[in-house]
């Protein structure tokens, strides 16, 4: 039987893999008629975050996921998957949007964290995710948010902190990457398997520690794997759909002050 920390290695692998499922794919697959809106309202757009309006089995939605790029523009433009203050913002304003059109928002979440460039400082990286925090607590909407890859630090948390979140079987959910732990515990960023397995990122670790709500098994077939998602999309939306906003708001307010 292969150790803890090998998995933990090769489930951090996984949700690095260039292999791995892209932002597109998994868009098309689960949704219809998406029209995607640009700009934060105040002269920023950030490609790394993709966002807009949808209809999931023919309910509308409001939809935002991170997008890594596929080919080597795309990556660079996107910072390879890494928001900028724009991109929150942008988030921001179409889940508001959702809260008044009374859509749900769901989160496709596949991010080493907030791009943390000079340029993104200056224009307020750090206020853009406070506020996304501070906004998603408040929302009387259901959200649900879905790390399908990486789900970096407060910059996959700006946009999962929502009524549920949900993992795939290959991806990972923690403060900074094995590298950056490994970096400040050990002064040696090439132990980071070692710190993969005492971050406890994996999403069976995570479930255990009620963090997530569940795994959801990942196919190399993306028409499966996409179907899969939808069931429990599908499943949950009308649970949480049935609660009334005030006491979904004060589940999902208890549901972050437990951690």
């Amino acid at each position: 039987m292969k150790s803890t920390k090998i998995q933990a290695a090769e489930i951090v692998a996984g949700a690095r893999s260039p292999q791995k499922i892209t932002t597109e794919q998994l868009l098309t697959g689960l949704f219809d008629d998406l029209l995607v809106f640009h700009g934060d309202r105040v002269g920023g757009e950030d490609p790394a975050i993709i966002g807009g309006v949808a209809t999931f089995q023919g309910q509308p939605v409001t939809v935002i996921a991170t997008d890594k790029g596929t080919t080597p523009e795309e990556r660079i433009a996107r910072h390879f998957g890494c928001p900028e203050p724009a991109g929150y913002r942008k988030a921001l304003r179409l889940m508001q949007a959702a809260e008044k059109f009374n859509r749900p928002i769901i989160t496709l979440v596949n991010t080493a964290g907030a791009y943390p460039g000079a340029h993104a400082e200056e224009t307020g990286q750090g206020m853009a995710i406070a506020n996304n925090l501070y906004t998603m607590s408040t929302l009387k909407t259901p959200i649900i948010s879905l790390i399908f890859g990486e789900g970096g630090s407060g910059g996959a948390l700006a946009l999962a902190c929502g009524d549920q979140v949900w993992m795939v079987t290959n991806s990972m959910y923690s403060v900074l990457s094995p590298e950056g732990f490994a970096s400040i515990l050990w002064k040696d960023s090439s132990l980071a398997d070692q710190a993969a397995e005492i971050m406890q990122l994996t999403p069976t670790a995570l479930k255990k520690a009620g963090i997530i709500e569940g795994i959801i098994p990942e196919s190399d077939n993306p028409a499966e794997f996409c179907q899969a998602i939808q069931s429990v999309l599908s499943e949950q939306l009308t649970n949480l759909q049935a609660i009334p906003s005030e006491t979904l708001l004060k589940m999902r307010q208890a549901r972050f002050r437990q951690f």
